[in-house]
């Protein structure tokens, strides 16, 4: 309806209010035990692997956290105990041997040799850079431990069948360095016997000692520098030959300085590290080049080397010193360290070095006439032996060959030195020389026939000549020309045994010597060293020599010697009359008896020829008047020599020598004189078999003084004898 009017409402449709819908009354959750509610297997399973996953993260936080903590306690414990880095550059537990020529060069070294000290950052970068390439290509990158590398190694190992820890182990150069460290325990003879006890602990590859080294290494890291680690590992590697540190390695093989090594000597040294003594050049130098080869392809790959410079150092491999071929001066420097004591030479803690006798060129010479005789005269795979040795005439030994084929290693047979053998024939000069001293003459005769001695408690003796034929009445010259040796016998039995074995002996033969008449014909046995020092007496004019090779000791760094000259001219044992003499005869020998093999054209030469029992053994020992040499030849284990007598191939090979050592010396006459005056006409010979009794007496006259009596007084005796005179003086 409408209204009209003021006042009125208008018309508005009545507010209607929303109504909200009526919620349905909630249902009630069925009752779960312990208010939880309930889930299905999955849910279960889902909810545990949570949980333990939390638990474990839980642990291995913690557990990182304390491993972490210990780690850096067992690193820091290894940081405080570490020394400054000069106190570990020479770490040797002996000291080193030197020796040196006597022009005064290096020809050899024995112990534990080091160079000095070397700084990484001043050596040669071709070395550096060597090293790196081959140890460890990410030194200057990790922290003391490559992650990368162990895991390398250990998928190497296994991929070739071996344990995960066995062949490749992955180590840093600074885990090398603990090692060379030994992760700072020093060598205690208390705690191992053995040096190389010491060293095979510092070696030992169990899981445990890797994890040391490696905790070690961290601390290294923390403590230098990286210049610094590189440097102490420069220092104390191994390199063979007795080398200890990079710089002793170089001047050892090739006569120089670390500092100034080519790539391929870089390359040559580096190569020794995987394994000093296989790669050695001195045990294998193609090896040891075929080593390096690889190592210059490392180089290049690193970027250290140019294609050029590869192609250069593969053309031109790393070559020995003078000094290194020389094989480590051989038998000679392993005779002349027996010469002082241990305590200076072989168990020495200082570096020493020795000044000795030795001569380069003449060693060089006797081995190259020895080879040069077996490869040209002894059947291939013969394994007979040969020894020499080569000395001045005061008994200064200039050479020493001690048997065929030295290994380049310290220690081995000497045959010079070390061999007793019978001396045969080369032991008759000595015979004739207690003759001469006592008044005989070159030109006095003796009997070449058969003869018979009574051997108390033996019985009947009969020598015989080599050639089974005897010459009658001969001089003395032409008894020792020839090696008689019935004439030999009968002159010993002539001037007496007991004289006889007094000059060898004052000469110098220290070994027994036989007591019966076979002492006459080299039954005794001695060394070739005594024997050519006997023969040295000879020469320089009948006085005794000390053979000796060592002239003076001192400590490196030290001009004044501890120990000087240890041996040469001793007391005489012979007049240089008779000594020149017996020079003379001895020259006989080489001109037209036994020994013409031996023959020096255009220069005088004197010596003996000795072939022993059985063709056991055999000599031949003279001299110039420059030189005295031994030869000997035979077989270790007394196998008899095949159609060689000291007049066949040991004589070849004393000329070869000879003449190699003598090669641009002026030729020197020897110091010799031939008999003084006409020897006396004798009214008879010898009686034509005689007989000797017990003791040297005469039995029969067999025209030689009994023993004991005087020269003067058996000539008398003699010249009345109806049998004529022996000895006409």
């Amino acid at each position: 309806m409408a209204t009209s009017g003021k006042g009125r409402s208008p018309l508005v449709a009545p507010k209607r209010t929303r109504k909200a819908p009526a919620r349905p009354a909630p249902r009630r959750r069925p009752a779960v035990r312990r208010g939880g509610r309930r889930r299905g297997p999955l849910a279960w399973i889902g909810a545990v692997i949570r949980w333990a996953f939390r638990l474990v993260g839980g642990l291995a936080v913690r557990g990182a956290a304390v491993l972490a903590l210990i780690l850096g306690v067992a690193v820091y414990y290894f940081y405080t105990t570490l020394p400054p880095v000069e106190e570990l550059l020479d770490g040797r537990a002996r000291g080193s041997v030197t020796m040196l020529d006597r022009d005064g060069a290096i020809f050899a070294w024995r112990g534990e040799q080091f160079g000095g000290q070397i700084d990484a950052a001043t050596i040669s970068p071709n070395l550096r850079n060597a090293v790196i390439a081959t140890e460890d290509r990410r030194f200057y990158r990790h922290f003391g431990v490559s992650p990368r590398g162990v895991a390398s190694a250990v998928a190497i190992n296994l991929r070739e069948g071996r344990g995960p820890l066995s062949g490749n182990g992955g180590s840093t150069i600074t885990q090398q360095t603990a090692k060379l460290l030994c992760l700072g325990v020093p060598y205690d003879p208390a705690v191992w016997e053995t040096e190389a006890e010491y060293e095979a602990d510092c070696r030992e590859g169990s899981l445990w000692r890797k994890v040391k080294e490696a905790v070690y290494a961290m601390a290294m890291e923390a403590k230098y520098s990286k210049n610094e680690i590189l440097t102490i590992y420069l220092n104390r590697a191994f390199l063979g030959a007795g080398s200890r540190g990079f710089e002793a390695a170089a001047q050892r093989y090739f006569g120089k300085s670390a500092n100034q090594v080519t790539p391929a000597e870089g390359a040559m040294l580096a190569g020794l590290l995987v394994a000093p003594t296989r790669y050695a050049p001195t045990n294998d130098l193609q090896r040891s080049q075929d080593r390096a080869s690889v190592i210059i392809g490392l180089m290049e790959r690193e970027g250290y080397l140019t294609p050029e410079e590869v192609r250069e150092a593969r053309a031109h491999p790393a070559e020995l010193s003078a000094a290194a071929e020389a094989r480590a001066g051989g038998y000679f420097a392993d005779w002349v360290m027996t010469d002082a004591p241990d305590f200076l030479t072989r168990k020495t803690t200082e570096d020493v070095i020795l000044r000795t006798t030795f001569d380069p060129r003449i060693q060089r010479a006797a081995e190259s006439a020895l080879d040069y005789i077996f490869d040209a005269k002894v059947r291939e795979g013969s394994k007979a032996q040969a020894a020499i040795v080569v000395m001045s005439a005061d008994g200064a030994v200039r050479a020493m060959v001690g048997g065929r084929k030295f290994k380049g290693v310290a220690g081995q047979f000497n045959r010079a030195i070390m061999a007793k053998r019978q001396t045969g024939s080369a032991f008759k000069p000595f015979v004739y020389a207690a003759a001469l001293e006592l008044g005989y003459s070159p030109n006095d005769r003796v009997m070449d026939a058969p003869l018979t001695l009574n051997i108390p408690g033996s019985g009947p003796w009969s020598p015989r000549n080599y050639t089974g034929e005897y010459r009658g009445e001969i001089t003395l010259t032409e008894a020792l020309e020839h090696s008689i040796n019935t004439a030999a016998v009968r002159v010993s039995e002539a001037v007496g045994r007991e004289n006889v074995r007094k000059v060898a002996s004052d000469f110098g033969i220290d070994s027994d010597l036989a007591a019966g008449p076979a002492l006459a014909l080299g039954a005794s046995e001695s060394t070739l060293l005594e024997m050519t020092g006997a023969y040295a007496g000879i020469l320089n004019g009948g006085s005794s020599v000390e053979p000796y090779g060592l002239v003076e000791l001192r400590l490196k760094g030290n001009d004044t010697p501890l120990i000087g000259q240890t041996g040469g001219l001793g007391e005489r044992v012979i007049s240089q009359d008779a000594a020149q003499q017996l020079t003379w005869m001895m020259s006989r020998v080489i001109e037209a008896g036994t020994g013409q093999r031996a023959r020096l054209p255009g220069r005088e030469a004197a010596g003996k020829t000795g072939t022993t029992q059985a063709s056991r053994d055999a000599w031949f020992v003279g001299f110039t008047a420059d030189y005295v040499a031994g030869v000997w030849m035979g077989y270790d284990d007394n196998t008899p020599l095949k159609g060689v007598t000291g007049g066949g191939l040991p004589a070849e090979i004393w000329q070869e020598a000879m003449s190699r050592i003598s090669e641009g010396l002026p030729a020197r006459p020897l110091p010799m004189a031939g008999p003084r005056a006409p020897a006396m006409q004798h009214a008879q010979p010898y009686a034509a078999a005689p007989v000797y009794g017990g003791g040297g007496a005469v039995a029969q006259s067999g025209g030689v003084p009994a023993r004991g009596e005087s020269f003067p007084d058996a000539a008398e005796r003699l010249l009345q004898d109806v049998l004529g005179g022996l000895f006409g003086r």
